[in-house]
């Protein structure tokens, strides 16, 4: 069970993009973080060739191990 690029056959380094948000309150001269959400995946690349790979065909349990190591939803 692995990630292969179908482009260039790479099986060894993707980037994940994610996208997290979070709510700061500025009050006087400080600021707080009062709210945190999980990231979210967006795309995986592979990082030799840039190539996106479709997530939703990804084997379901490589698909859930990925998102769990970036701790995704």
């Amino acid at each position: 069970m692995g990630l292969t690029c179908p482009s260039c056959g790479n099986e060894t380094g993707f980037l994940v993009k994610t996208l997290q948000t979070h709510v700061v309150q500025a009050g006087g001269a400080e600021l707080d973080l009062s709210e945190q959400s999980r990231p979210a995946v967006l795309e995986l690349l592979c990082d030799e060739c840039d190539t996106e790979l479709d997530l939703g065909a990804l084997d379901p349990d490589l698909r859930r191990e990925m998102i769990l190591l970036v701790g995704a939803h």
